[in-house]
């Protein structure tokens, strides 16, 4: 499946595509454009659209106080606890005003903002991201035992 996002990811829109690979589609493609190209690339490409809280069409998006991530595991129905528990980190490193949800936000959108400012592709963001997100996970897992 191909899935389309806002250009230059940080916390969220690195998420949600790690939570998309490893519990949705093994094996999905991800596309990053402007935000003013969203909706017509996604119509054009045929890709699920996520992340724009701007855009009131996108259906997989910020609900209220929360993240786009926990729209991702809400709509698609994962009851993991570890994902709600890593949902809260992101949410709280995502979303200002949220920040008191999780301690771990704090670094996780410290790390965040150091890969933006590596002007690195989005692409290669994911690439070297993804296994923060393994980590996390496993330390998400580790708190509900």
């Amino acid at each position: 499946m191909k899935w389309i996002t806002r250009r230059n990811i940080k916390v969220d829109r690195v998420a949600c595509p790690w939570l998309i690979r490893r519990f949705i589609d093994p094996q999905p493609e991800f596309l990053f454009v402007e935000e003013g190209q969203l909706l017509e690339s996604a119509e054009r490409t045929g890709a699920i659209p996520f992340d724009a809280p701007r855009l009131s069409e996108v259906k997989l998006n910020h609900r209220g106080t929360r993240c786009s991530f926990e729209a991702i595991i809400e709509d698609f129905g994962l009851s993991d606890p570890a994902l709600s528990r890593l949902g809260l980190i992101v949410r709280a490193a995502d979303v200002r005003g949220q920040e008191h949800l999780a301690p771990e936000g704090a670094g996780l959108r410290a790390m965040a903002e150091g890969f933006a400012a590596m002007d690195l592709p989005d692409e290669e963001r994911l690439a070297r991201q993804f296994p923060v997100y393994d980590a996390l996970y496993q330390y998400a897992r580790s708190k509900e035992s």
